[in-house]
């Protein structure tokens, strides 16, 4: 996908990020957004699984699970963002700063929002998922930022690479929530196994594996130029 050299490739995320020292050549770097990244997709999934293990409970269990998992998605996506923008914008403190504060405002406004019982039903499906659709692809404006900070530095477009492939999945998961196939074309069929909405965690799970590599890609990147030139 890009014009990368082997030797490039190779070195990309070698040796283990985490087994790094200050004293091998690479600067230390704060982790505490990649650990920002892990506790927002681990949150979510943990919101996910007590939802769909509880919401059968009666209709009030079912409208309040609900709304945690919707709020578990936008905790993910906010989460989702800290790494990455803060390493990208390591060296430009007032850019992460606008970008991260952007985003969590945003994703606070999301949850107060969806936790609403209205916004809830079945009713609102579509909003929902335009509402996660938009949260996520209001990411191309920090990368398009980025990319052009750095253009030229093979780090940050293969992390785009896979920042594309993780939009991608995401968009992809979204269509089947919505879409609600395959069940709609043979009703019944798939109540147990293979509806949308296991296509659609699926997808979610592919794409937080494939921003996890971009993360360390751009995190790889940036312990080696930590010291910022001014």
């Amino acid at each position: 996908m890009f014009p990368l050299q082997e030797s490039q490739l190779r070195h990309i995320s070698q040796p283990p990020l985490f087994d790094l020292k200050e004293g091998d050549g690479y600067k230390a770097i704060p982790k505490w957004p990649w650990f920002v990244f892990l506790s927002g997709a681990m949150g979510c999934l943990v919101c996910s699984s007590v939802s769909h293990l509880f919401a059968c409970h009666s209709r009030r269990f079912n409208l309040f699970f609900w709304r945690l998992d919707y709020a578990g998605i936008s905790l993910m996506i906010v989460c989702s963002f800290f790494a990455p923008i803060y390493y990208a914008f390591f060296c430009h403190p007032y850019s992460c700063l606008f970008y991260l504060a952007s985003i969590s405002v945003l994703g606070v406004l999301a949850i107060i929002t969806l936790l609403s019982p209205t916004l809830s039903t079945a009713r609102y499906r579509n909003f929902r998922a335009s509402l996660f659709l938009a949260m996520g692809f209001s990411g191309v404006i920090p990368a398009a930022h980025a990319v052009s900070l750095h253009w030229g530095h093979p780090h940050i477009f293969v992390a785009l690479g896979y920042e594309v492939v993780m939009a991608f999945l995401y968009a992809a998961g979204a269509a089947f929530y919505t879409s609600r196939i395959p069940e709609r074309w043979k009703p019944g069929a798939f109540d147990i196994a293979g509806h949308s909405h296991q296509i659609f965690h699926v997808f979610v799970v592919l794409a937080a594996l494939a921003h996890s590599v971009a993360t360390l890609v751009i995190m790889d990147f940036r312990r080696e130029s930590a010291t910022c030139a001014y």
